[in-house]
């Protein structure tokens, strides 16, 4: 695909309210999201697209939940199981990792002190290891998510107090 349309596409993405856009081009696609901070962009590498099934509208539509209530099987953001404090969620789906190595320490643990912009872990997606960074500064009151674990979109990861 032309550098020039993903630079378009990057535009047309910042001048709206999308969070998010897929472009298919023959057997080659581009997919742009914006992260919940600062409104920054990621843009995964163009992969070749598996042939999509035929679509058959006399087939009622499935009910869709969003990431949250299908994480949270429709509870919402009501977990009471969470404690009060910002919550951290996943940019991405992945592999969410607490450590740069396994033999390494993890980045961060309860009860430690974080600033803003200090990384917390790492998701990996599509080989590449992006860190998942705080946003707000305070002390880590809990870890959602164990070491290894998929996570999915919006999944919660970190409460900070």
């Amino acid at each position: 695909m032309d550098l020039r349309k993903i630079k378009k596409l990057i535009d047309l993405l910042e001048e709206s309210n999308l969070c998010e856009i897929e472009i298919k081009e023959g057997e080659e696609s581009v997919r742009l999201a914006r992260t919940p901070r600062g409104g920054q962009m990621m843009m995964a590498p163009a992969m070749h697209a598996a042939p999509q099934p035929a679509h058959h509208p006399e087939r009622p539509a499935m009910p869709m939940h969003s990431p949250t209530e299908a994480a949270t099987g429709g509870q919402g953001k009501g977990h009471s199981d969470l404690p009060d404090g910002h919550i951290v969620r996943a940019p991405m789906v992945g592999t969410f990792y607490t450590s740069p190595a396994p033999d390494k320490p993890a980045f961060v643990t309860v009860g430690q002190s974080v600033k803003a912009g200090e990384t917390l872990a790492i998701i990996e997606a599509m080989k590449m290891f992006n860190p998942i960074e705080a946003d707000v500064s305070g002390t880590v009151l809990k870890v959602l998510a164990e070491s290894g674990q998929p996570i999915e979109f919006d999944q919660p990861l970190f409460v900070i107090g």
